[in-house]
């Protein structure tokens, strides 16, 4: 019994470390969806794209998540990333 619990609760371990956010993955996929309209360095383009540099002051994760998934404004939905990928742009912005 006590093999099984170990072996169990390795696998839980090992599958959580797997799905962690990841900010590297986040500031690559960041690069390539959203500096055309955010700037590299985050700062936007007043009037037009709001700045990102403080966003995780301003939303919770769960409102980021949204606004990726299904935009708003200006910003199109960017449907087309997964939900891993929208996970780790969020973590990169709120860090």
């Amino acid at each position: 019994m006590l093999k099984v619990t170990v072996i169990l609760c390795a696998a839980m371990l090992a599958t959580t470390a797997w799905s962690k956010d990841d900010p590297a993955a986040g500031a690559k996929l960041y690069t390539a969806n959203c500096t055309a309209c955010h700037g590299a360095d985050r700062a936007g383009m007043p009037g037009a794209f709001p700045a990102l540099t403080d966003i995780g002051k301003r939303l919770d994760a769960a409102q980021i998540k949204d606004k990726i998934r299904k935009g708003g404004g200006l910003m199109p939905p960017f449907s087309q990333l997964s939900q891993q990928e929208i996970d780790d742009i969020t973590s990169y912005l709120a860090k």
